[in-house]
């Protein structure tokens, strides 16, 4: 079973896309309530805004699974990444807008998680570990770029509407200050999009977890809302929109590879 695509590139860059997946094993879906079923809250058509990466020589890991089958930017011990906040879990229970994403009774228990784990997220995070060991033997260091989207609006998860370009380094822990400041340089030169640095999302478990500047490898995640690439409600990819914003994220990109 395809769990994930992993296309190797040449540069000192792995774009990992771990929400892109939107894909439900029937047994699961059957026990989904029907607007849990489209799967609402994957980070729509992410590899196609990033498909430029490959551009760049990145290296790019794309899952088939929705998040609601397991979340990959969760740990698999499911702590809370956002102890006090209203958040999902590693295997999601509650969809974004607070509502159940299974019918009653019918959620997974420890047994099936444990499963899940062995079957989708164990698989994913070592084929990520393995490139970027790969990228830090062939350059002395790797850039570990986590890709991730959401709605602009979502008051389950925060208030008002979510900065255009959310840039997560755990608090400066998971990348170097200079990367950090080069993407705050690249955010700040330019004025179509709104911007924070460690806001609402400061990274997720891949982020945190795989972000070791001592040790070679940085990490950055970028949430991005939704409505700069894509119509939020009919999920309708919007070339005219998506092709500015793919432009700003490789000038990120690009920052992020310089030395």
């Amino acid at each position: 079973m395809s769990i994930f695509t992993l296309h190797t590139g040449t540069a000192p860059l792995l774009v990992s896309l771990p929400h892109d997946g939107s894909e439900i094993p029937p047994d699961i879906a059957a026990r989904l309530v029907p607007a849990a079923r489209r799967a609402p809250d994957t980070d729509w058509h992410v590899s196609r805004l990033y498909a430029f990466a490959r551009e760049l020589g990145a290296s790019v890991l794309v899952p088939r699974y929705s998040r609601y089958v397991i979340d990959l930017n969760r740990p698999s011990d499911d702590v809370s990444l956002y102890p006090g906040q209203n958040t999902t879990g590693l295997c999601p229970t509650v969809q974004f807008n607070g509502e159940p994403v299974y019918l009653p009774g019918q959620e997974p228990d420890a047994a099936e998680i444990a499963q899940r784990l062995q079957t989708y997220w164990k698989p994913y995070h070592e084929a990520l570990q393995q490139e970027l060991a790969r990228l830090r033997a062939a350059h002395g260091r790797a850039v570990l770029w986590d890709g991730h989207s959401i709605r602009s609006v979502v008051p389950f998860l925060f208030e008002g509407r979510l900065p255009d370009f959310n840039v997560g380094t755990a608090g400066g822990a998971s990348c170097s200050p200079a990367l950090q400041a080069r993407l705050q340089a690249v955010l700040a030169a330019q004025s179509d999009y709104s911007h924070v640095v460690n806001g609402r999302f400061k990274g997720g478990h891949i982020t945190r977890h795989y972000g070791r500047p001592a040790e070679g490898v940085q990490a950055v995640q970028l949430e991005l809302a939704q409505l700069n690439y894509m119509d939020e409600d009919s999920f309708a990819y919007l070339p005219q929109r998506a092709e500015p914003t793919a432009a700003l994220i490789r000038r990120l990109l690009e920052a992020a590879l310089e030395v």
